[in-house]
């Protein structure tokens, strides 16, 4: 039946681990992964409890295909409520520990209380401790992975950890697997460094069994790799460019936000571009990009591997950063790029080492620094905040220095791991944020991308593209082009991909094969490995109602309609170029109608009859 039918639950404040049958009335009716650990969630934490209190829990969860033979099972998510937004989280992450979890004979674990001291978690299989973090408290996420593969002399091992700046209270770190993939967003990793739990490492030998017909399952799943293979997307341009295939293409539909999102286009994004990272450097004569690389189970490999110059000015005297580590993808070289001015590959590349090396988003932390830029740009930080750095727009060198500064916590960096909401305000300036729910935005200005403007203002986890990529068809025409400057039917396609999202990130399968795939490729393959009959009708409803539970445990831990919008910049300031020119985003023309289809009341809750409907709990 491809789940394994087994929680772990770990309980940090009394230091015990227990095994529990994962409730299958619940995963019939969300899945796995993103939806079941919400329904989890909902059932056992109070929305208005302090995300950094022991109330508060934190689970890992994979999804029924996580470990299969489907191609990219590979992904798990972590589910918790945000420190950063006050609203759920759930940040999703590929490499390779998710499978590992899944090997090992567990769908989920729940952590819950506090440890009075640093632990981490040993997992071999149905073998859970908790051991002392002594040794890996105070140490960089590559530290870590490195001392705990020499104490448990296994280089098979699979390591998930937080940093140090989780440690130092970075409200939006991240929980880091395999050196360099990340459930990156909402502050997953502060809460893991609250609770006092540096990291978990797995061993799993058991394999995933259970799948409920093996031959049409495996007949399913090579027809689906085949797909993925002949389209241009999944097939040719992931592949050679990664997601940064997206810069120019962005850039050129003036759409790429620029110097905190004053400005749609800019004039040095070829030279952060994915056909860049293969451009020969001019100080060593090597291509940024080493090679692509894969996750467990990925048929595509859109990860990039690349190194820095080593006489660069950020790795000069720092060898530990010569060698191969992950590169950039699309949303962390626009925010470490585009939105701060910067056009130095090797400075962004470097950052976003750091990023990786010590836990944090650098989608925040990009948009956190150019916030910061423009407040000093206008005179109100000055080098007197910052100790003696000069944060101009397009200053390579005030970029690594902020990585490195948010790395740590200390100086400038605590108030840099504020996020930028909570930055703004303190100077006086919460206009200058751009974030929906206190979270920053991806690499899409909504003034010429409107459906993403609805996306970003009613994203159950604050401003996030992968909620709704409406990209897909308002600039790729996937599945179907779309006028991306038109307001209407963009209520119906924003939840439309909303709800289908839900039900992706449920299965344990990567979202990238959506530009591929549709729910009529994945119903298959889930109806072959799971008991039950799952079509894409049932998939549909299934998203649905993961949204709307979503969304109720939201407004319970005190959100509201007035929540679901965006920075007045985007709502009053034109755009400046390009062919959304002197446009807004029309919010307001979209979100009546969006929550008219959602069934939801005037003010954005969910109606009787919409929570009878999906069974969504009181």
């Amino acid at each position: 039946m491809a789940w394994a039918n087994n929680v772990l639950r770990v309980n940090l404040t009394e230091g015990t681990c227990t095994s529990e049958p994962l409730n299958m009335g619940w995963a019939a009716e969300y899945i796995g992964q993103r939806g079941l650990a919400t329904r989890y969630m909902v059932e056992e934490v109070d929305p208005t409890c302090d995300p950094l209190g022991p109330e508060n829990k934190m689970i890992f969860a994979t999804g029924p295909l996580t470990g299969t033979m489907a191609s990219t099972g590979g992904r798990y998510s972590v589910i918790t409520k945000s420190p950063l937004t006050g609203a759920i989280a759930c940040s999703n992450s590929g490499g390779f520990i998710g499978a590992e979890l899944k090997s090992a004979g567990w769908d989920m674990i729940i952590f819950e209380g506090k440890s009075s001291s640093p632990v981490y978690l040993y997992l071999e299989n149905d073998q859970a401790q908790l051991l002392s973090a002594d040794e890996i408290w105070g140490k960089s996420v590559w530290e870590t992975d490195e001392i705990l593969h020499k104490i448990h002399h296994d280089p098979q091992l699979r390591i998930a950890a937080c940093g140090r700046s989780a440690e130092a209270g970075c409200l939006y770190a991240a929980i880091v697997n395999d050196l360099h993939r990340a459930a990156g967003r909402s502050g997953v990793g502060t809460v893991m460094a609250s609770k006092n739990l540096k990291a978990i490492a797995v061993i799993g030998t058991k394999g995933v069994g259970n799948i409920k017909d093996p031959a049409r399952f495996m007949q399913t799943v090579a027809e689906q790799k085949q797909v993925l293979a002949d389209h241009a997307v999944t097939g040719q341009g992931l592949p050679t460019l990664g997601t940064q295939v997206l810069m120019n293409v962005i850039n050129e539909s003036g759409a790429l936000p620029t110097r905190n999102m004053r400005e749609v286009k800019f004039e040095g994004a070829n030279n952060i571009s994915g056909e860049q990272m293969l451009e020969p450097r001019k100080g060593d004569g090597k291509p940024n990009l080493t090679t692509n690389a894969a996750c467990f189970g990925c048929t595509i490999a859109c990860g990039r591997i690349s190194t820095v110059d080593q006489g660069h000015f950020t790795v000069e005297n720092k060898p530990q950063y010569w060698g191969n580590s992950g590169g950039l993808e699309y949303e962390a070289a626009w925010a470490l790029g585009a939105d701060t001015g910067v056009d130095d590959l090797d400075a962004m590349t470097y950052a976003n080492f750091v990023c990786n090396e010590d836990g944090f988003d650098p989608i925040t932390f990009g948009g956190t620094v150019a916030a910061a830029m423009e407040l000093y740009d206008l005179g109100v930080i000055t080098q007197e905040h910052t100790g003696g750095m000069a944060l101009k727009f397009g200053s390579a060198e005030a970029l690594a220095w902020c990585a490195e500064q948010v790395a740590t916590g200390e100086g400038f960096g605590a108030e840099l791991g504020l996020g930028s909401k909570r930055l703004c305000e303190k100077y006086g300036h919460p206009e200058l944020s751009m974030t929906v729910k206190g979270q920053e935005f991806p690499a899409y200005d909504p003034r010429a991308i409107q459906g993403m403007g609805l996306t970003y203002a009613t994203s159950n986890r604050g401003a996030c593209h992968l909620r709704s990529y409406t990209v897909s068809s308002e600039i790729l025409g996937i599945p179907e082009k779309t006028d991306p400057l038109a307001t209407d039917g963009k209520a119906g396609l924003v939840k439309a991909f909303q709800d289908v999202t839900a039900a992706w990130d449920s299965t344990g399968l990567c979202l990238f094969t959506s530009f591929a795939w549709s729910l009529e490729n994945i119903a298959p393959q889930l109806d072959a490995a799971c008991e039950g009959d799952w079509s894409a009708d049932r998939l549909m409803e299934t998203g649905e109602r993961i949204w709307n539970l979503e969304r109720d445990f939201n407004m319970k831990a005190g959100l509201t309609a007035a929540d679901d919008t965006l920075p007045k910049r985007l709502l009053e300031e034109g755009a400046n170029t390009g062919p959304a020119e002197g446009k807004v985003c029309g919010l307001g023309e979209m979100l009546p109608e969006y929550y008219e289809l959602r069934g939801w009341t005037a003010d954005g809750q969910l109606t009787d009859e919409t929570r009878s409907r999906l069974g969504v709990p009181s």
